[in-house]
């Protein structure tokens, strides 16, 4: 078992970083320690005041993962701009995004459309569990995600044993539009955020939330503000009152709510984004 320092004027909380509904394939045992899939690799891991306990991966791995390498006070310093956005800074000291697998992340939020956390996760295990390969760790089968060529090989009617209703054929289709995951990687990295988000949409499946959240959690685009029912309600109830109470989201109210974001809290607004979405019930 490793243990690993954190920095004193460095915050972090396990918990709420893996725990805030940015990540779908963590689950916390009783006994405080947190078990999850990233890549080839199983991890354990769990968080005593500012130790880090863990096993599974070389220490470089969980300071890139879990995002240890950037200054959060300065991060957080940058949206603190606003009596609310400051409480929601308070109240989740020490959150942190995680850096995803490019892949993964993106069938996450295809898989994610009109659904529940309980929901995404479940498809999501159902696809590690019949497409990828088992990882054996303490006695458990734990299940790699697959790649593309994997995803992309399987015929609909396989694919739909997943439970992924309408959003099957969406992941299909993608995953036969991408043949080289790390070229796909690498080219999306190297774009602008604006370029990547058009990018992303014309994949099968990815709408403008979608798109967003996967440039904020796989390619580190803090500019990225995600909008979906309960940062409308935030936004509306704090920010922007002139949006009207009971209509749904359109397309229009999306686009003015993130140029607003990142007007308001600027370059970090998708990392605000995140405070005021697990901040949300507090």
């Amino acid at each position: 078992m490793a243990l690993l320092q954190l920095q004193k004027d460095q915050p972090f909380s396990l918990d709420l970083t893996l725990s805030c509904g940015q990540v779908f394939r963590w689950d916390k045992n009783p006994d405080g320690w947190w078990y999850g899939v990233v890549g080839n690799h199983v991890i354990k891991i769990r968080q005593d005041g500012a130790a880090l306990s863990y096993e599974g991966v070389p220490e470089r791995f969980i300071r890139h993962y879990f995002s240890l390498d950037t200054d959060l006070n300065a991060i957080t310093a940058s949206f603190d701009c606003d009596p609310y956005i400051h409480s929601a800074i308070v109240q989740c000291r020490g959150l942190r995004l995680v850096r995803q697998p490019a892949w993964e992340c993106l069938v996450s939020y295809i898989c994610a459309t009109n659904s529940n956390i309980p929901m995404i996760r479940r498809r999501i295990a159902t696809i590690a569990q019949k497409f990828g390969t088992a990882i054996e760790f303490e006695g458990k089968h734990f299940y790699t995600f697959p790649d593309p060529s994997s995803l992309g090989d399987s015929c609909p009617a396989t694919l739909s044993e997943c439970k992924l209703g309408y959003r099957s054929p969406y992941v299909l289709g993608t995953a036969c539009d991408i043949p080289d995951e790390k070229k796909w990687q690498q080219t999306m990295v190297s774009l602008p955020y604006e370029q990547a988000r058009r990018e992303l949409m014309k994949l099968k499946g990815v709408g403008p939330k979608a798109a967003d959240c996967i440039i904020l959690f796989a390619f580190q685009k803090y500019e990225a503000f995600p909008v979906d029912v309960w940062i409308r309600r935030i936004m509306r109830e704090h920010y922007l009152k002139t949006l009207s109470e009971d209509s749904a989201l359109t397309g229009w109210e999306y686009d003015a709510i993130r140029r607003f974001a990142r007007q308001h809290f600027g370059e970090h607004c998708g990392y605000a984004q995140e405070y005021l979405y697990a901040a949300r019930e507090g």
